[in-house]
């Protein structure tokens, strides 16, 4: 009750989440041509005369006269234009229809790939974005565009679809409407040219459009829409509390390990394959299975992997109730389940598990295999395999008994209690709680016997005396075989939580181990230890070449060859396989979006019998939770390979873009200069002849100073800087910065204000002076003809501050953090056209050397800007 509870507000919840916000409506088509826009359009004209104001976003028509026929008479928002490569691009117009907000919009093309420089990458972000604007959509899409069915297309067409859509964009899904048409008339449309043009549309035959693809699509998407239908159908029952009702034909298969489990599997595959439906084989454990029972179940579920079936273990106390729940869960439509040994008493009052299944599923198909030969062979082989825990259990129920007994006697010898009832009803559920429901009805039994034996009036008789001893007797019986059984169920609930709560929390460790791993090294080796202490096994990962192993194990022979196997099969050999058994290990592949990267191998102890159910699901989920995580590091690595290639590539571009400008400049007047000396110097007086040379002298100062720059970012960068420390006064590193300043640009005004009190400070003098003058060449670019640009020293919480100060416009705030990175440069505030953008990256540089830091700020009246330099007083 509870479980269903708990899916009826998940369903309740999913499908609120659908209705907030826009609706979607998907037209799909199994190949282009067959007529998606076209319906859109018609069903688009229908809601306009019904009064809904519906707005065509986007549709293409692709020179189709019928269908641009249809756009007449119904509003379009116009497209807006994008520059791209020398050529204009028609895109949808995003923001304009947010603006214009209608209650449905038309966006054909789901899958297309927006223009670069585009909000969203693709349209179906678009439409995402739509949605969440409350904005009903209408659109647009072709199977192949699916991206879970991407690799089937692939191998059914040999054609690769690189716009695709995610499947969760269906998830917001409120109707889809499947637009078909026979491959034949799609084929008459093609060689008509209502598709493609004459030329495209004979290639297209040759290839895409060939019969067998457009039988083999749409076949596909008539599969998707009823996936969609059966999923829609099931979720809305769901939340009202109906029983699931399922559309599609979906086969489960019960087993039970009792002799018929592999016969069962193989003739439900022939059922499932007969009705091109999928299967599922189930088992419910009510109980503790044997060691013969568990043997069969393993050997049958790995049968059914083989076989394409997907398997999975059931735990509840009634058989019937857990199979339908299950079936609802799944959808399925025919259980199939072999004939049971029916107890006469189970039969007598209709509780076999036949008889239960006719009552309660009306809506399955039930298919019942009976095979008398199997089962007869079962109870034999039971009979051997599991003799030896019945004997064990059966001596546990009579040991339990006897102490009963004896625990009874000092009971009422030493306290004179004469109702010993519970002391034997303690003993039945203790048994009940060690061993199977049998060896405690065993045990009710022998306390009700050993009770009325030796503390029931006449003693040492079975006889009753008195009326009411023979109720309490036997409701004593009564009392006793409820509690066994209910203890027994308990038992069973325990196990089933304890194999549960074991698997959540392997999975959570491991979760939480790949989710601090940083690369994949670390990832192999968090999922080595997680899956280690997991399964209590070494591991033996590899993934993409690199090894993560227990103990530093190295595989060889015969043990590598398995490897290698499960890595190019994508199939798990090894011990408990029948693949390459002869080796040690069991191995499984990994996974990801790409196919099989890599494998994972266990070595679990030789005196292991065999890997079960729970087993082989928890390790099959972790091996899964590595490749992701394992593929989650490639993906960050290519992201951040990516990135640095662009970042490199954006460097290369300033500094070339630099040296083409700052560095040809002052060549380009040098060499003039020189030019004109050697070609007209006779002809110049000596005030033109010196004007020259001060040219080049000043050109070639300034070009020095710029290559100085890029050698001191190189050291910066790669080989770092050496601090020779020295003493030096304040004044004086100011007062040279200041007179480097002036002769180079004498026409600047300089302001400062050095406090009285500084002491000399302990640093590398020439290196703090080139970061003072790069910050003063800096402010002196930006401030007015006329302004002063002032410098101040003082002593700040025991540290040196300089704060240079200029009169120019000042920069933005969101760019002041980004005028100390190299080459960056802007028309405003303190970084102009003409240096390198290197000044302040060095300034940040060699200031950081020294433990200081450097910051820009606003000017003190909100006009211009403040470098601030801060230095700590260090001392030898």
């Amino acid at each position: 009750m509870t479980d269903a509870r708990s899916r009826q507000a998940d369903a309740l919840i999913d499908g609120l989440h659908r209705e907030a916000g826009g609706r979607l409506t998907i037209f799909l088509g199994a190949a282009p041509g067959v007529g998606k826009t076209y319906t859109m359009l018609s069903r688009a004209r229908e809601m306009r005369k019904q009064g809904t104001d519906v707005v065509i976003g986007i549709v293409e028509t692709h020179g189709r006269s019928e269908t641009a026929a249809l756009t007449e008479g119904l509003e379009v928002v116009p497209r807006r234009r994008v520059s791209y490569q020398g050529r204009w691009l028609d895109e949808m117009d995003l923001d304009a229809l947010l603006a214009r907000r209608p209650k449905v919009a038309l966006v054909d093309e789901l899958a297309h790939r927006n223009a670069p420089g585009s909000r969203h990458e693709r349209r179906w972000q678009d439409v995402m974005e739509l949605l969440e604007a409350g904005i009903d959509v209408y659109t647009t899409i072709n199977i192949q565009h699916l991206e879970s069915l991407n690799d089937v297309v692939h191998r059914i067409t040999g054609v690769r679809v690189s716009e695709t859509v995610p499947d969760a964009v269906f998830d917001r899904l409120r109707d889809i409407v499947l637009v078909d048409l026979p491959p034949r008339e799609l084929i008459e449309r093609l060689h008509q040219g209502k598709v493609y043009l004459p030329d495209q549309a004979a290639q297209a035959l040759q290839a895409f459009f060939s019969p067998s693809n457009l039988i083999a699509l749409r076949e596909l998407a008539m599969q998707t829409v009823a996936d969609r239908v059966d999923n829609d159908l099931r979720d809305t029952r769901t939340a009202r509390g109906l029983p699931g009702m399922a559309l599609r034909r979906r086969v489960l298969v019960a087993i039970d390990g009792m002799g018929q489990s592999e016969y069962l599997v193989r003739v439900a595959r022939r059922l499932a394959e007969r009705r091109d439906a999928p299967w599922t084989v189930v088992t419910v454990q009510a109980r503790e299975a044997g060691e013969a029972t568990q043997l069969e179940l393993d050997r049958a579920f790995a049968l059914a992997r083989r076989l394409g079936a997907q398997t999975d273990v059931v735990h509840g106390n009634s058989i019937a109730d857990a199979l339908l729940d299950h079936a609802a869960q799944i959808g399925a439509s025919t259980l199939v389940l072999g004939r049971t040994r029916e107890r006469p008493v189970a039969r007598m009052f209709n509780r076999t598990l036949t008889q239960q299944l006719l009552q309660r599923a009306a809506h399955y198909e039930l298919v019942i295999i009976n095979t008398p030969e199997a089962r007869a062979r079962s109870r034999r082989r039971w009979n051997r395999a599991d003799m030896p825990v019945l004997r064990n259990d059966l001596l546990f129920a009579v040991i339990a008994a006897v102490l009963a007994v004896g625990v009874s006697w000092l009971v009422e010898r030493w306290t004179g209690i004469d109702d010993l009832s519970m002391v034997f009803i303690v003993a039945v559920v203790l048994v009940a709680t060690r061993t199977r429901m049998a060896a405690a009805v065993v045990a009710a039994l022998l306390s009700f016997l050993a009770y009325n034996f030796f503390f029931i009036d006449p003693r040492f008789t079975f006889n009753i005396g008195a009326s009411q001893g023979v109720t309490t007797v036997f409701l004593f019986l009564l009392a006793a075989l409820v509690a066994g059984r209910l203890a027994s169920r308990l038992r069973m609930q325990v196990l089933a939580l304890r194999a549960a709560n074991a698997h959540a929390t392997a999975l959570q460790m491991l979760g939480r181990q790949l989710t601090s791993a940083a690369d994949l090294g670390q990832v192999l080796a968090a999922g080595r230890d997680a899956l280690g202490t997991a399964m209590d096994a070494e591991i033996w990962l590899r993934w993409d070449g690199q090894v993560a192993a227990s103990n530093g194990v190295v595989l060889e022979g015969k043990d590598l060859a398995a490897a290698d196997w499960a890595q190019q099969h994508a199939q798990a050999t090894g011990r408990f396989t029948d693949t390459l058994a002869g080796s040690a290990w069991w191995f499984l592949p990994l996974r990801d979006a790409r196919g099989v990267m890599g494998v994972a191998g266990v070595r679990f102890p030789r005196e292991l019998p065999r890997l079960g159910f729970e087993q082989r699901r928890m390790a099959e989920a972790m091996a899964d939770d590595i490749a992701q995580a394992a593929l989650r590091t490639r993906l960050v690595a290519d992201l951040e390979g990516a990135r640095i290639t662009g970042e490199t590539e954006r460097l290369r571009s300033a500094l070339l873009s630099s040296v083409s400008h700052d560095l040809r400049s002052p060549l380009a007047s040098m060499i003039g200069s020189a030019s004109s000396l050697a070609n007209y110097a006779d002809a110049m007086d000596a005030e033109d002849r010196k004007a020259l040379l001060d040219t080049i002298q000043r050109e070639g100062e300034r070009l020095d100073r710029y290559i100085q720059n890029l050698l001191d970012m190189t050291r910066l960068g790669h080989t770092g800087l050496t601090l020779n420390r020295d003493w030096i006064n304040v004044d004086e590193l100011i007062g040279s910065a200041v007179g480097r300043l002036q002769r180079y640009q004498p026409e600047v005004r300089l302001q400062t204000r050095i406090a009285t009190d500084l002491p000399p400070i302990w640093v590398h003098p020439a290196l703090v002076e080139q970061a003072v003058f790069n910050v003063l060449e800096n402010a002196a670019k930006f401030s007015p003809r006329g302004e002063p640009v002032e410098v101040e020293a003082r002593l700040v919480d025991e540290q040196l501050r300089i704060d240079v100060r200029d009169r120019g416009p000042g920069i933005p705030e969101q760019e002041r953090s980004r005028i100390f990175d190299m080459f960056y440069s802007v028309e405003r505030g303190d970084r102009g056209r003409q240096g390198t953008g290197l000044g302040l990256t060095i300034c940040q540089g060699m200031i950081g050397a020294h433990g200081g830091s450097v910051e820009a700020l606003p000017g003190p009246d909100g006009r211009g800007t403040t470098i601030r330099i801060t230095l700590p007083l260090l001392h030898p």
